[in-house]
């Protein structure tokens, strides 16, 4: 019997490759993970597609959940016509195209990410600057995850809607084609990654931090893709391909393999870093 065509295939459009997609299939449903730029034009339009074609039972999103209220207003700001909102980049945007599923936070901090990266710091026996770096950085996660929740609280008291930070500008827009956003994008990424690359980081603070987080995603989305139904997950990319290896490993799937999107060429607590800039960003 033929092999029924993957699920990239019914994808024509150059903003959905597999450098950016993951789909990994699982008995209850689906789990796709999805990399973004934070706010870039073609990042919006990918979970805007993917979203127009899977109705996911639910969509999880790199956030704390203190700040998925502030996005839900994000998401219901201005028109709902084909024009992107105003403010949250592709999170919003995929709250809005996916308004009837479960929208869940996934990021830290939260209590599981406090216990894990504290046990770790101690485990690791690691310099009192070393963890002095990471404590300041949870204090500067959680102090702006708090932010956000307040700024939902007044979107909702008020007429006016409260932004905590301006969209990131690039050198392209969504009226530009699905081509040049591509293409940009990509040159994005590789150049973050190769600043990246060149700056060792593996004993740093932000190595501790974002490693803890990445194992409390994966703890979180394998709770959420053990009930019925799919999941869509909407991460930062230099995130995507460690969860990817770290959902298809998990004892909970052992047999599961990251599959691509699409081929190309060339706990109700108070989750998570607010969406990062490209550190984080293109995560």
């Amino acid at each position: 019997m033929a092999e029924s065509p993957p699920f990239a295939d019914s994808f024509d459009d150059p903003r959905i490759t597999r450098q950016f997609c993951r789909r990994l299939p699982n008995p209850a449903g689906d789990l796709i993970l999805l990399g973004v730029v934070h706010d870039h034009p073609a990042s919006v339009a990918r979970v805007e597609r993917v979203l127009d074609r899977i109705d996911p039972d639910a969509l999880a999103l790199e956030l704390p959940t203190a700040a998925v209220p502030l996005y839900r207003a994000y998401a219901r700001d201005g028109d709902a016509g084909d024009a992107p909102p105003r403010f949250g980049g592709e999170m919003s945007a995929a709250i809005r195209a996916a308004s009837d599923a479960d929208i869940v936070g996934i990021d830290a901090p939260n209590w599981s990410f406090c216990r894990r990266l504290v046990t770790r710091l101690i485990g690791d026996r690691v310099s009192p600057a070393t963890a002095r770096r990471v404590l300041s950085g949870l204090g500067g996660a959680t102090r702006e995850a708090l932010t956000c929740r307040v700024a939902a609280t007044l979107t909702h008291a008020t007429s006016m809607t409260v932004a905590c930070d301006d969209p990131i500008e690039y050198d392209c827009d969504p009226a530009d084609p699905p081509t040049r956003q591509a293409a940009h994008e990509r040159s994005h990424v590789a150049g973050v990654q190769a600043l990246l690359g060149s700056v060792g980081t593996d004993d740093s603070a932000l190595a501790y931090r974002d490693e803890t987080r990445e194992r409390c995603m994966i703890d979180r989305l394998e709770a959420l893709r053990s009930e019925p139904g799919d999941v869509v997950a909407v991460v930062g990319i230099d995130h995507l391909e460690r969860l990817a290896t770290g959902l298809s490993e998990s004892k909970a799937n052992p047999d599961a393999e990251a599959e691509p999107v699409v081929e190309t060429d060339a706990e109700a607590e108070p989750d998570a870093e607010a969406k990062t800039d490209v550190d984080a960003e293109a995560a």
